[in-house]
């Protein structure tokens, strides 16, 4: 992706930041039990949360004791994170530009992203991190792609008739099945940065409405990307397919990648 185009899709979210603190999942418990299994992190242990939303993984990571700095570009997204976080003293919710923040200390013993790190300046990601990390420290990327298994509701097939119709491009296409997404550990490796050490892959589901998934869908990029009639037309039919579906609901598949490396000696 194209910095200027990285950079325009990636300031979306803030024109939404209500509707993507209401619509937004947060993440499986096991997830953050992977992360304190790999990694080892006790209570206390300090993190850097880069691109913390309004806080859908930094309460789980507040709960398990961790101080967190949670770094967030949007100011509105970042004023909710303080809120829905008020109750933790450990937690610094910071609305800034990761690329060229600073810290008062650093010395983190790890840094995590939740879906958020592929929106990073490639020059800056990998780099960036481990100036912030103490030796050794950890490095954790999740990623929570939407996939298809097999026997999965054929709606995810149907429904590429509505983009097609709305938004015809080549990209439109069912979701990949979960083997053929591949995890981050040639290109974390690649980095000379760090090395990986582990990655964890879990498939979980989430049930929607109609207006549940419509509201979810006005919290992508991709959409928020689209003019206001076209994205009214491209939500009205897929509202109307789900309605007609089965108990009026979908079914969503996300298959959670996490990737957990160590920082090289400098």
């Amino acid at each position: 992706m194209a910095a200027t185009d990285r950079h325009r899709l990636r300031a979306t979210f803030e024109g939404v930041a209500e509707l993507y603190d209401r619509a937004r999942p947060s993440y499986p418990g096991e997830v953050f039990d992977d992360l304190v299994d790999v990694t080892g992190l006790g209570a206390g242990a300090r993190i850097l949360e880069i691109g913390c939303g309004t806080g859908q993984a930094t309460r789980a990571l507040a709960e398990r004791g961790f101080e967190v700095v949670a770094v967030e570009l949007g100011a509105q997204l970042a004023a909710l994170a303080r809120t829905n976080l008020a109750a933790f003293d450990g937690v610094e919710v910071v609305n800034g530009v990761f690329e060229t923040w600073e810290p008062e200390r650093a010395g983190f013993d790890a840094a995590v992203s939740f879906t958020a790190f592929h929106w990073i300046d490639p020059d800056a990601r990998f780099g960036k991190v481990a100036c912030l990390l103490r030796e050794d420290g950890a490095l954790a990327i999740f990623e929570a792609p939407h996939v298809l298994p097999e026997g999965a509701d054929p709606f995810w097939a149907e429904v590429q008739e509505d983009y097609d119709a709305v938004v015809p491009h080549p990209d439109n296409r069912p979701p990949p099945r979960p083997d053929e997404v591949s995890d981050l550990a040639a290109e974390i490796d690649a980095s000379g940065y760090f090395h990986t050490v582990a990655v964890r892959r879990r498939l979980w589901e989430v049930t929607y409405t109609p207006d549940e998934y419509i509201a979810l869908l006005g919290t992508f990029s991709p959409n928020l990307a689209l003019d206001e009639v076209t994205r009214g037309r491209l939500f009205e039919r897929i509202h109307r397919r789900i309605a007609e579906q089965p108990g009026g609901t979908v079914t969503k598949t996300r298959l959670g990648i996490l990737n957990v490396a160590r920082r090289l000696e400098r």
